[in-house]
């Protein structure tokens, strides 16, 4: 073998040398904790927070607000139930849309999560 070939072959090896006998499963479970702990605050938690924020925004919504919707149509809520939206969009022209697509109001930055940030 070459010497780069021996090299690379006695890293591996010293690489996959056993872990001290002695050591305490506990131990061994520590990275793994780290990873769950680090997943969980830098992912989960604010997922969590901005949902929070989203359902809260969707219960404060109320006849005559003004909003604009996850496609961009912009409109005044005309009527609310529990599960969908009244927009009047023009002059006699009212639409039915889910809760979960009205983004925020007019002229503020969306509340509600786009697909194209995720």
């Amino acid at each position: 073998m070459t010497e780069t070939g021996l090299l690379s072959h006695g890293l591996v090896l010293a690489m996959a040398a056993p872990a001290d006998g002695n050591a305490s499963p506990w131990v061994q479970l520590i990275p793994f904790a780290l990873v769950l702990a680090i997943f969980y605050f830098l992912i989960l938690l604010p997922m969590q927070r901005k949902q929070k924020k989203v359902q809260q925004f969707l219960n404060a919504l109320k006849v005559g607000d003004r909003i604009v919707t996850t496609s961009g149509i912009y409109g005044q809520i005309t009527k609310i139930s529990d599960k969908s939206v009244q927009v009047q969009i023009a002059d006699k022209v009212r639409i039915d849309i889910s809760k979960a697509a009205v983004a925020g109001y007019q002229g503020q930055d969306p509340v509600a999560p786009d697909s194209a940030n995720q």
